[in-house]
């Protein structure tokens, strides 16, 4: 219900009840107060009374909830925290400024848990053990930042709030969330997921520029956005997301961009994607745990990765606030921003977590710099960094530019040129899937535990295939013999690695159908199986080709494909053809980008990638192979 009657923050605080403030439009604080419940899942999450009425609730979502897709983490218990709302009230935002505190919130004993020294070399580790593996294209690392906090936390909190609100621009969401014995303030600037009305937006952020003494501008900014690692970064998120939104929607999502996001000390680049569904919005958020962003790719890994290399579980890091809505007709809207740029006290000890996303080009010092400029970021939009940080307290905003930098000629032609790289199926309205040259054709996508299934079964849909999708270990021999076509899909990790029980079900369902002479594409990890199961060599790359665009000849046409391979089936320069099964292959290193034989097909790279500028018609011409039919 919302309250008619003046809502006095400082009783908030002396009643000690849960509340929680959110600014969202610039304009009006949100206050909601309510009772705090605990549960153990996303579908608990308590959206109607006894009676059956909806009501709004406002959840954090801990990442240790990831146990609900099977994936690892260091199991903190954190609670998947929910208030329940009983009154909200809307604050102009001057009053809200009126009434919060002006305190100095002293901070003792600060710094990183982890020192720089020993984060480098976690660093140096991820890009050898586990990006040159081929466990995955980027990973996200963090640490936090520690302090004691002089004097009452909510009293400090409330300050902090204050700071978010005067000095902080372009966040998504800036909160405050007070419940019993946590407290948690921030300035989000990136919404993981919303749905409104059935529309599903994703806002996948990438890169971070620090503003220099003086602010950005468009010189400074234009080297940071011409940055390799920047780019590849920010396009490996976008496809990462893709997966899920392929996942929720059935119009699989459209990406817009990209955009800068402007803040007061940091400029970062995004994408937009949107698409519909009419999923319940909780289980719209158990399949998009969580961004990529903050864990990595591919999801499932980017997770045992964290395990293996965090020294600590993330409590709410890289989770998410979630606000759940009622709507007239009896449904729910979400919300849900990530849960970074935000500061949390327990126990009088402030943590700060910043992570920074490693690929195959980052150097072990830059990132730990990253990992300053995201901490310091975060103290000196709430005007706690102590002395020991910076030289000076940094406290005030930097100037602001005249106008938004993404107006600027030189840094809009800047951001329109990514596009150009890009393909043009996830650019522009796909409608519903059409009566493609496929119609009638069942195909059955195995998952070896990379979620491209989702966007490469997005696409044979639009080709008129009838797709299933079916988890490695749920793909039945009946259904692996029965489809029309499997497509035996990317996955992480070491073709060779004859312990691996995913890899070993990969290969048989690959000699299954090749036995049969049954139709077959395989994708990736499965075109490296096959390869070896056709007498090719196996091999690793001298360098990872994480999130790599390259235009490769297939079988006569150039295709333009990215890549996303730490291995490579290779044969000798110049050999096209292994008894039966031609090859395409680099004419200088002789690594194998494509197969096909008598009903098989495949293909190195991942043509349902953003990168994949002929991704689509290449996957037609495969495809019509392997059936033995004609492309269109």
């Amino acid at each position: 219900m919302s309250g008619n009657a003046p809502i006095l923050l400082a009783d908030l605080a002396a009643r000690g009840i849960p509340f929680a403030l959110l600014a969202r439009d610039g304009e009006t604080v949100e206050v909601l107060t309510g009772d705090v419940v605990d549960v153990a899942l996303l579908a608990d999450i308590p959206l109607t009374d006894a009676t059956g009425a909806a009501r709004e609730v406002l959840a954090l979502v801990p990442f240790r909830q990831v146990v609900e897709r099977g994936f690892a983490c260091h199991d903190d218990a954190a609670p998947l925290r929910c208030l329940v709302v009983g009154e909200r009230h809307a604050l102009p935002l001057a009053d809200a400024l009126a009434q919060l505190p002006t305190d100095r919130i002293p901070l003792e004993d600060a710094g990183f848990d982890i020192d720089d020294e020993a984060y480098a070399d976690i660093v140096r580790r991820v890009i050898a053990e586990e990006i040159g593996r081929g466990e995955g294209a980027n990973f996200v690392i963090r640490r936090d930042y520690v302090a004691g906090v002089v004097g009452d936390p909510l009293t400090a909190g409330l300050t902090w709030f204050r700071a978010l609100l005067e000095h902080e621009r372009g966040a998504y969401w800036t909160f405050l969330v007070s419940t019993p014995g946590h407290l948690a303030v921030g300035a989000s600037p990136e919404a993981h997921v919303s749905a409104q009305d059935g529309v599903v937006t994703m806002n996948p952020i990438s890169g971070t520029f620090r503003h220099p003494a003086g602010g950005a501008t468009a010189e400074t900014l234009t080297e940071f956005l011409s940055s390799t690692k920047e780019t590849e970064e920010l396009f490996m998120v976008v496809d990462e997301e893709l997966k899920m939104m392929s996942a929720v929607c059935s119009d699989g999502g459209r990406i817009t961009g990209p955009h800068l996001k402007e803040m007061s000390r940091l400029t970062h680049t995004e994408y937009m994607l949107r698409g519909t569904s009419t999923m319940d919005p909780r289980d719209i958020l158990r399949e998009t745990m969580f961004a990529p962003t903050v864990t990595g790719s591919p999801m499932q890994n980017a997770c045992t990765v964290i395990a293996r290399h965090e020294q600590s579980p993330r409590g709410y890091y890289s989770g998410v606030a979630a606000l759940f809505t009622p709507r007239a007709d009896g449904g729910h809207d979400l919300d849900a921003p990530i849960l970074i740029r935000t500061a949390y006290v327990v126990d009088g000890r402030l943590r700060v977590p910043v992570g920074a996303t490693l690929v195959r080009h980052s150097d072990p010092h830059g990132e730990v710099g990253e990992t300053h400029g995201k901490a310091a970021g975060v103290l000196g939009a709430i005007g706690a960094i102590p002395r020991d940080v910076v030289a000076a307290p940094a406290d005030e905003d930097a100037p602001a530019a005249s106008r938004p930098l993404g107006d600027d000629p030189v840094i809009a032609e800047l951001l329109a040129s990514r596009n150009a790289r890009l393909a043009a199926f996830w650019l522009n309205p796909q409608g519903e899937p059409a009566r493609g040259p496929f119609a009638g054709t069942r195909a059955l996508v195995v998952d070896a535990e990379d979620r491209f299934t989702t966007m490469l079964a997005h696409q044979l849909r639009h080709l008129g295939v009838d797709v299933t999708i079916a988890h490695w270990s749920e793909a039945s021999r009946d259904a692996v013999a029965a489809a029309d076509l499997v497509v035996s899909g990317p996955g992480p990790g070491d073709p060779r690695d004859i312990d691996s029980e995913r890899i070993a079900r990969i290969r048989e369902v690959v000699a299954a159908r090749l036995d049969a002479g049954a139709p077959l594409l395989a994708v990736c990890l499965s075109h490296q199986v096959l390869a070896d199961r056709l007498g090719l060599d196996l091999a690793p790359l001298a360098s990872p080709h994480q999130g790599l665009q390259k235009t490769v000849d297939v079988f006569g046409a150039a295709a333009s494909i990215g890549f996303y391979n730490t291995f490579t089936a290779r044969v000798a320069p110049g050999i096209d053809h292994v008894g039966a099964t031609e090859i395409a292959a680099d004419p200088v290193t002789g690594d194998v980008y494509a197969l096909r034989g008598p009903a098989y097909a495949s293909v190195q790279g991942h043509l349902e990638s953003i990168l994949s500028r002929d991704g689509l018609i290449t996957l037609e011409r495969l495809v019509a192979h392997a059936l033995g039919t004609t492309a269109a």
